[in-house]
């Protein structure tokens, strides 16, 4: 295990509720501790902008500067990353049209999959408590983050399979498609469809034999996890051959997706199943605090999946995380947490939820887009 993954320092310009901040930590974990609507969650926010994608809200850019401001918004931060020492800066202009500008060590990124080189992201909000009962495409993203901590490919992989499916859904409401050009995306999505299946898989097979033996941990109940609605044949072949069968069944529904104005078959119609092993019941059909518990387990162990893969720990951004467990399982969330060895952010309305942490977190007070280290012992 080398040196774990911290942000050192952060600073935001015309992010949401923060015209300006700047914040320096010291490795440890971080609680924000504030009102609701003070601004803890739009500084993790910003942290997941670290990552790929549209950060953890999934906002339109031009919705996250600062209300009325007209101008775009900016997040650097120094970090200890897999790599060594590094400052990543991004940021989006209202002028310029389309992703946001990304720049790492001064330097232009190629691409937002950069960062992957240098720090992974996991998130758990309070949005997601309605996971399991929710689409099948929330779930989709779920799993597809989860798979990116350990396959950074996967991120391009997905979004190439989209570009392509929908240049495919498009050529089909022609009157007459053009049967060659169908031909070459239809075999470009069977590769990076079978891909994306495969390494889906691949995720879903070792966490769930990551979580057998680690067992039940902390009071987190134990889940069983599969993957349903896209199968491509014996997946125990080879992928030449499942490609080529996908990629004959995308050619034999042309006329019924032509139809429906949509592709009806591939991985972007795959779900999550995850079940409550002791119980035996989908996750779906337990109690709300039973969907809490098993969500945070199940996030907990693929930290630590993506930690024994690569050798890093990934920085958790846990918000309001603690606001509804009793004092004994929030104290064992904190013991697992910090058990991982890396640095997690956690958020809420009251510092006492996270006295157990003791001196293993800086605790710094939000209020009104300012943020404050509480003196210690107060």
């Amino acid at each position: 295990m080398t040196d774990k993954v911290h942000i050192r320092r952060l600073r935001l310009g015309n992010f949401r509720n923060y015209p300006e901040a700047s914040v320096v930590f010291d490795g440890r974990h971080v609680v924000l501790v504030g009102d609701n609507g003070a601004g803890k969650t739009n500084l993790m926010e910003a942290i997941s902008f670290l990552s790929p994608g549209r950060g953890m809200r999934r906002a339109a850019y031009a919705d996250i500067a600062s209300a009325g401001s007209g101008e775009g918004f900016t997040v650097f931060s120094a970090l200890a990353g897999m790599a060594g020492p590094v400052e990543i800066g991004t940021g989006f202009d209202p002028g310029e049209a389309g992703a946001r500008r990304l720049r790492i060590n001064g330097a232009p990124a190629r691409s937002a999959d950069d960062l992957l080189e240098h720090l992974r992201i996991l998130w758990l909000t309070p949005a997601m408590d309605g996971l399991f009962t929710g689409p099948a495409a929330d779930r989709r993203r779920f799993l597809d983050r989860l798979v990116l901590s350990v396959d950074p490919a996967h991120g391009s992989r997905a979004l190439d399979y989209e570009r392509a499916m929908r240049s495919r859904n498009r050529l089909l409401s022609d009157f007459r498609p053009d049967p060659v050009w169908l031909d070459g995306l239809e075999s470009q999505m069977a590769e990076l469809g079978v891909a994306m299946t495969l390494a889906r898989g691949e995720l879903v097979a070792m966490l769930t034999a990551l979580i057998s033996r680690q067992g039940e941990a902390g009071g987190f109940p134990t889940a069983d996890l599969a993957l349903d609605g896209f199968a491509i044949g014996n997946q125990g072949g080879a992928a030449s051959g499942l490609e080529a069968d996908f990629a004959l069944a995308l050619k034999s529904g042309r006329a019924r997706d032509a139809a429906a104005g949509r592709t009806l078959e591939g991985p972007h119609r795959a779900d999550l199943l995850v079940r409550h092993r002791a119980k035996h019941i989908a996750a779906e059909l337990c109690s709300t605090g039973e969907q809490k518990a098993l969500l945070i387990g199940l996030v907990l162990a693929h930290a630590r999946l993506a930690r024994d893969m690569t050798g890093h720990t990934p920085l958790l951004l846990l918000d309001e995380i603690a606001a509804h467990l009793d004092p004994g399982r929030r104290a064992a969330l904190f013991d697992l947490v910090d058990s991982l060895g890396g640095q997690a952010f956690m958020t809420g309305t009251d510092a006492a939820m996270f006295a157990t942490l003791g001196d293993r977190a800086q605790v710094f007070d939000v209020a009104a887009g300012t943020v404050r280290l509480r003196p210690v012992g107060s």
